[in-house]
């Protein structure tokens, strides 16, 4: 109970963050991307996204609102799931940067199913499917990851390549229920490792790109979003 509680919280506390991101910048956090140019009145819904970000997720501390509240943001996410994430596969279905994107956003909507107080089977089955996805990465773009592996470690390809096996195994488990409680627990460990070993050192660094806060601010809320879905089996 206090696993959830905690997982709960850190949840709330990246969406704040998000919305507070949203509001200063002006610009469309990782949570509440891709939208194209030509969508219409596209400033105004920055700060529409940046708001609801930061109200649910303040209210998702209250206890009288937090079932309200997961409520409201998980069918905001599942309307930019369907719209834009699944828009993007339908006009590019064999590029794997649409279904990488759409498996990011899916995560933060299970871990908003699952707050809401609706069958968590389906957050469980949506956190799973993700999880094939970024594994798949992993064999997509093997170079790529392994070129972000702390250069402390070693064997940084064969590194890349067992993360990505290892996030299929999880999906599997998942998937099929069988061992199910710890394989999300340790695909949720690995993503928050990725985002402390990886992201954190980067960010902290000194000046980073807006890329490299984007990548953050994803791999944070992934983090966390997945905290919750694998707090769900108790």
């Amino acid at each position: 109970m206090r696993l959830a509680r905690a997982s709960h919280v850190a949840f709330a506390a990246v969406m704040i963050a998000i919305g507070i991101q949203g509001l200063l910048t002006g610009r469309f956090t990782p949570v509440w991307q891709p939208v194209p140019a030509s969508v219409p009145a596209r400033g105004a819904l920055v700060y529409l996204c940046a708001v609801v970000s930061l109200v649910c997720g303040a209210s998702l501390l209250w206890k009288r609102t937090a079932v309200s509240a997961a409520r409201v943001l998980l069918a905001s996410l599942v309307f930019w799931l369907i719209v834009f994430r699944i828009g993007d596969i339908v006009r590019a279905p064999v590029a794997f940067g649409p279904w990488d994107g759409c498996a990011e956003t899916a995560v933060i909507v299970a871990a908003a199913w699952a707050l809401s107080g609706l069958h968590v089977s389906v957050a469980r089955v949506l956190f799973g499917l993700s999880l094939v996805s970024f594994g798949i990465g992993h064999f997509v773009y093997p170079k790529e990851t392994a070129a972000l592996v702390p250069h402390w470690l070693p064997a940084h390809l064969p590194l890349a390549y067992l993360t990505g096996c290892t996030f299929v195994a999880a999906a599997a488990s998942v998937l099929i229920n069988a061992r199910a409680p710890i394989a999300a627990s340790l695909a949720a460990l690995q993503i928050g490792l990725f985002t402390l070993l990886v992201w954190v050192p980067i960010v902290f660094a000194g000046s980073p790109s807006r890329s490299d806060w984007s990548e953050f601010g994803i791999s944070a809320a992934l983090t966390v979003a997945s905290w919750v879905v694998a707090a769900t089996y108790g």
